[in-house]
């Protein structure tokens, strides 16, 4: 049942955060950034949130740098959006596998064009 719990505020925080980005008008923080997945801890303190960027990891990296230092505020949002008694501490983390699929996309679609 708590596991039930933890995923569900999980894909709560994931929502918010994906909205809360659109809102910020950091020109570090790309505009085509994905949140792949959050990781909540079981007390609800921290928060990992895995970023991926179209553009590449460096975009991806950049951005989580734009993404720190909103964390005070993105965690206030949070906080008031999801009526937590406990906001988690978020930790940005750049992730590079919308890159990987994009290029394992390309290898099979050139072993399709060779047959």
């Amino acid at each position: 049942m708590a596991g039930f719990h933890i995923d569900r505020i999980s894909e709560d925080i994931k929502r918010e955060i994906v909205s809360i980005m659109r809102e910020l008008k950091d020109p570090r923080i790309d505009p085509m950034l994905t949140v792949l997945k959050v990781e909540v801890s079981g007390d609800l303190s921290f928060a990992k949130v895995y970023i991926s960027a179209i553009n590449g990891i460096e975009t991806a990296k950049s951005s989580v740098k734009g993404l720190d230092s909103a964390a005070g505020y993105i965690r206030k949002q949070l906080s008031s959006r999801l009526h937590l008694r406990k906001s988690p501490q978020l930790k940005f983390i750049a992730d590079d596998s919308i890159e990987k699929g994009m290029n394992l996309f390309e290898k099979i679609k050139e072993i399709n064009n060779e047959d």
